[in-house]
């Protein structure tokens, strides 16, 4: 018989335990294909959302983002490709799905006859919320979108703007891990727009991972974290604004002031000129076109300063989200 050696548990250390996983991406699309007759309206699209904060969906009309979004919430079967939204297929798995995502469609889909308060109510019920908790969390919502005051109202005499904050606390009624929201902003006042804005960075805080999309780039510009640029049904570019902007800028803009007078500037505009920068003088202060990153414009201070020019103002201006979106868009219009 073969004998097992003793092994003293106590003085034998147990192995360490495995890593933690990586944290798994909220939704992720890989080679989905929509199509109508001849029209690709989505041709072979890839898209990685992370966990956590906004994700922005940026494109013309037509470029395929409703569509994307439709078949990520269930409500569109595609042709080809797979979607993953937290582990469950929307395919084989559209319950599942819907469970942990909420939808926010570009039309109200108010229905006349019933007050704010019997409008989530319902959706609640729709969704399996238990009525023991129904009240409590329609009451919630109604609080978050600042509509609390507005529970007895017909939805059918809401404000545009209230009826796009009562349409977003219907996406929240099942507590939804992920929220996806095309272009809830459209057609809103400026006011209406900044009071939404807010409530998304609410959501986002609180641990929603929030997919919406826009023709107002301005205002994804300060809302998301990151983004992808969707044009003819492709995604071109996506990730953070900065990191687009360094695989597709060539050279941003540096913007200089210096004390001394004329005198001083031009002796800063020859030291900048000789790290191989394009200078100009405009306005009184240098404006140098930086080829590279960060460590670009610092070679370019630390030039200057070392030169013993007194800079008082050194500024980067890579440009906000509309410039990188026509930096990275070709204009195709189907």
């Amino acid at each position: 018989m073969t004998s097992v050696p003793f092994v003293n548990e106590e003085s034998t250390p147990p192995p360490p335990p495995p890593p933690p996983p990586a944290a798994a991406a909220a939704v992720t699309v890989r080679g989905l294909t929509k199509r109508y007759g001849s029209l690709n309206a989505v041709d072979g699209l890839d898209l990685d959302v992370p966990r956590g904060g906004v994700f922005g969906l940026v494109g013309p009309n037509g470029a395929g983002k409703t569509t994307t979004m439709l078949a990520t919430v269930t409500l569109l079967r595609p042709d080809a490709g797979t979607i993953d939204v937290l582990g469950h297929d929307p395919v084989t798995q559209p319950r599942a799905v819907r469970g942990v995502v909420g939808y926010v469609p570009d039309t109200f889909g108010l229905y006349d006859g019933l007050s704010c308060e019997e409008y989530l109510d319902f959706f609640a019920h729709a969704y399996e919320v238990p009525r023991e908790r129904r009240a409590e969390q329609v009451a919630a919502l109604l609080e978050l979108v600042e509509l609390a005051h507005k529970k007895d109202t017909d939805v059918a005499g809401l404000s545009r703007g209230m009826q796009q904050r009562l349409s977003l606390a219907r996406g929240l009624v099942h507590d939804p891990k992920v929220l996806v929201a095309d272009e809830p902003a459209s057609g809103l006042d400026p006011r209406a727009r900044v009071e939404l804005r807010e409530i998304v960075k609410e959501l986002a805080n609180q641990g929603v991972t929030i997919v919406i999309s826009s023709h107002i780039l301005a205002e994804l510009d300060e809302l998301c974290d990151r983004v992808a640029i969707v044009e003819a049904g492709k995604v071109l570019a996506q990730g953070t604004a900065e990191e687009i902007r360094g695989a597709v800028q060539a050279a941003h803009t540096v913007t200089v002031r210096v004390l001394g007078g004329e005198t001083a500037l031009a002796a800063a505009a020859q030291v900048a000129a000789g790290t191989g920068v394009l200078v100009g003088v405009v306005d009184g202060h240098l404006r140098c076109e930086v080829a590279g990153g960060e460590e670009a414009a610092a070679d370019l201070l630390a030039a200057l300063v070392a030169a013993g020019v007194r800079v008082t103002d050194f500024r980067e201006d890579r440009g906000g989200l509309e410039r990188l979106f026509l930096s990275v868009t070709q204009g195709v219009v189907r």
